[in-house]
């Protein structure tokens, strides 16, 4: 009985440790952690999907909600298109457009 029980409690403490120690690691809830990588996967989805600009070398990073984009686009259309479309993806605060325009040659 009490083996049982020492393998329960040690089964209910090593995954919560592993989430505290996941908090720890990157100063956010496991919650929060949750829906960054959730909300980062959404917008490279709507920038990849785009058919009518190429956004695939556009890098993405949320943190507390707040979408990053960095990396090269070759318009200043383009730019404005990768903003709006992360806008557009559910619980995203704010849109930080770090993109540089570099015109193909």
């Amino acid at each position: 009985m009490l083996r049982t029980f020492s393998l329960v409690v040690l089964l209910a403490v090593v995954p919560a440790v592993s989430i505290v120690g996941c908090t720890s690691l990157t100063g956010q809830s496991t919650g929060q952690y949750v829906d960054d990588r959730t909300i980062t996967t959404r917008v490279k989805t709507k920038l990849v999907a785009e058919k009518a600009t190429n956004l695939t070398r556009v890098d993405v990073d949320t943190t507390n909600r707040v979408v990053s984009l960095n990396g090269i686009v070759e318009s200043p259309e383009q730019s404005t298109r990768a903003e709006q479309l992360a806008m557009q993806v559910s619980g995203v605060r704010e849109v930080k457009n770090n993109l540089q325009i570099q015109r193909s040659r």
